[in-house]
């Protein structure tokens, strides 16, 4: 189910976000690569391979974006929530299934509310308006290949600028000054989103191989559940496939997506 959220915050975050993969994308082709290597069977390796890492980022963005994080479904027949409006407090039962007061549902354990998307998520880990989305048990996946990607896009794009230099340091003075300002835009810009990238990154593999979201740090709810290893709590988040698949965002299959429908209320 394709889900698209109308908050501000989260579009115009979307917009910058394209805008700079955009600008990325042209500066690296028009003006550090063909300028230098237009000639050359290596520039059109390098103009293949960016472009291959911004179509893979650009898949993984899009899925998350628009893929359900996990949100509890809503009950078909109204349930009976009296002593809830009444002020008593409902407790949990045994199996960890707790009551929403916002969306006056039961919510499976590890489920929280979003104040923005107005539903509950399973294993929220918090609402990111770079993807105008929640970050959940079922599109975490392609929020970390996003974060890949863009990593990988940084990294590569800071590469070419000074493979472009050093290759065409005797450039013309008319030119110069141009190239000069699209470089330092794109080392800024790279450079902004690389160590951003890889601050959230590290907090989310943290959190994956911690077994506890950053909700659940806040909230300090501990940990409760019976320790698993590292591997599987990968496949938790990536699936059962081979690991060198789990950073490609044209696989969807992931376990929880297998068992999504035990959730159904």
């Amino acid at each position: 189910m394709a889900v698209f959220r109308s908050d501000p915050c989260g579009i115009i975050c979307i917009i910058i976000t394209y805008s700079a993969v955009f600008y990325a994308d042209y500066v690296v082709i028009w003006h550090l690569v063909i300028p230098v290597m237009s000639n050359t069977l290596w520039g059109t390796f390098c103009v293949i391979l960016f472009n291959l890492i911004v179509f893979l980022m650009t898949v993984s963005h899009l899925r998350a974006v628009l893929s359900d994080p996990g949100i509890v479904p809503l009950p078909k027949n109204g349930l009976d929530f009296s002593d809830l409006h009444a002020g008593r407090t409902i407790p949990n039962t045994k199996d960890g299934w707790s009551v929403c007061n916002k969306c006056e549902t039961y919510r499976p354990p590890r489920a929280h509310h979003c104040r923005i998307c107005r539903r509950c998520i399973r294993k929220m880990d918090h609402h990111c308006p770079w993807i105008n989305n929640c970050v959940g048990e079922l599109n975490q996946k392609y929020f970390i290949q996003f974060l890949f990607y863009v990593g990988m896009a940084s990294c590569y794009a800071t590469t070419m600028v000074v493979t472009s230099w050093v290759m065409d340091p005797n450039v013309t003075s008319t030119y110069k000054h141009t190239k000069l300002i699209h470089s330092v835009i794109l080392i800024v810009e790279c450079v902004l989103f690389g160590m951003f990238v890889i601050a959230i990154g590290c907090d989310q593999i943290s959190s994956i191989l911690g077994d506890e979201t950053l909700v659940e740090q806040v909230k300090k709810e501990g940990i409760r559940r019976e320790k698993k290893s590292m591997y599987s709590l990968l496949q938790e988040v990536f699936g059962r496939g081979h690991p060198l698949g789990w950073l490609c965002p044209l696989f969807t299959e992931t376990l929880k997506e297998r068992s999504s429908k035990q959730y159904i209320v």
